[in-house]
């Protein structure tokens, strides 16, 4: 089967527009140009868009699917799989909080009140699920899966109060990174303190403080790019400023114990 650049961009629920861009940026080139210029799709270029429209509703960058789809180990089998489990996930969360809320609206109705714990627990659900998609294979090779798997189950038994508390914390150690940044303070400032004790507080919220282990995870931070965005996102330097701050206040709290 052969498409113009209109059909195809139909038929894939795209613009023509999308299309032009993914041939020039080298993602999606037509199989043939006629010498009018027209463009014209065939087989293997519709199976290309699909995998190209499956990895962008997942959230990755055009840059990061070139980089994908040109590997020479890419297997579309492989990848499908992959997309299948994702959106299964997906559509497991959704369903979990659709739930959440019809429990809510029943209560709301006079119908049988929901627990504490009922409320709360499609949220801790998709906040670990969250972090498994886009830290799990990182934090699982460096602590193991058993390490991992308890810190879930324990972020699973905290109670409604508990996981406000630790949601705010997390807000206000970004809300205090950015301020610190912006009024150029260093990493040594007694703020750099103050924002590494709370970051302790929170990295460690249901296990006892492992200094060892607490820099192995603040280092990810300006190594992996996915976490210096969470910090970054509104001031650069901040995750900087926290790995900084944190080795810094570490060496001092170890210097204290000799």
């Amino acid at each position: 089967m052969e498409y113009t650049i209109k059909e195809l961009a139909d038929l894939a629920g795209v613009s023509t527009r999308t299309l032009r861009w993914y041939d020039q940026k080298g993602l999606l080139k037509p199989y043939r140009v006629n010498e009018a210029n027209y463009r014209f799709y065939g087989d293997d270029e519709v199976k290309k868009l699909q995998q190209i429209l499956f990895y962008r509703e997942l959230g990755f960058s055009l840059c990061d699917i070139e980089k994908i789809l040109k590997d020479p180990d890419f297997d579309d089998q492989k990848a499908l799989q992959s997309h299948l489990m994702e959106l299964t996930k997906r559509r497991e969360r959704i369903d979990a909080l659709i739930l959440t809320v019809k429990k809510t609206l029943e209560e709301r109705q006079g119908g049988r009140k929901m627990s504490d714990r009922e409320k709360f627990e499609a949220f801790k659900k998709e906040m670990i699920q969250q972090n498994e998609k886009k830290y799990g294979e990182e934090i699982r090779k460096k602590y193991g899966d058993k390490t991992v798997d308890e810190a879930n189950a324990a972020a699973m038994k905290m109670s409604m109060e508990q996981y406000e508390q630790w949601e705010n914390m997390g807000r206000k150690i970004l809300e205090m990174l950015r301020d610190a940044v912006l009024s150029g303070k260093k990493p040594d400032s007694e703020e750099g303190k103050n924002i590494v004790e709370l970051h302790r507080k929170w990295c460690f919220r249901n296990e006892k403080y492992d200094s060892k282990k607490y820099i192995g995870i603040v280092s990810l931070y300006t190594m992996d790019e996915r976490f210096a965005q969470y910090y970054d996102s509104e001031v650069p330097g901040c995750a900087q400023f926290l790995t900084d701050a944190a080795i810094l206040y570490k060496d001092r709290a170890d210097e204290e114990k000799r």
